[in-house]
C-alpha cells in the first residue's frame, strides 16, 4: 500500500442517492403475513416487496383514504 493516495481526480459515488436507510416499523401480523406469502410466490424478499409497494405509493402521491377519529371522543 502507498503511504498516501491522490484523490484529486476522484468522482463521487453516483449511486449514493439510491442507498437505503434502515428504519424500524411496526406492522400488524396480517399485513406482514400477506407480504411474506407474496414473497414466497414471487421469490422476492418480503422487505423488498414492501419497499416497492411504498415507493409506488410515493411516486403516485397516493394518500390513505381512511378517516381517522380521535381516541377517547
Amino acid at each position: 500500500m502507498k503511504k498516501s493516495y491522490d484523490f484529486s481526480k476522484g468522482k463521487r459515488n453516483p449511486y449514493a442517492k439510491q442507498l437505503k436507510k434502515q428504519v424500524t416499523i411496526r406492522l400488524d401480523e396480517g399485513t406482514l403475513d400477506y407480504f411474506k406469502e407474496l414473497a414466497e410466490e414471487t421469490g422476492i424478499p418480503y422487505q423488498t416487496l414492501i419497499n416497492l409497494f411504498l415507493r409506488d405509493c410515493a411516486q403516485a402521491k397516493k394518500r390513505p383514504s381512511m378517516k381517522w377519529s380521535a381516541t377517547g371522543s
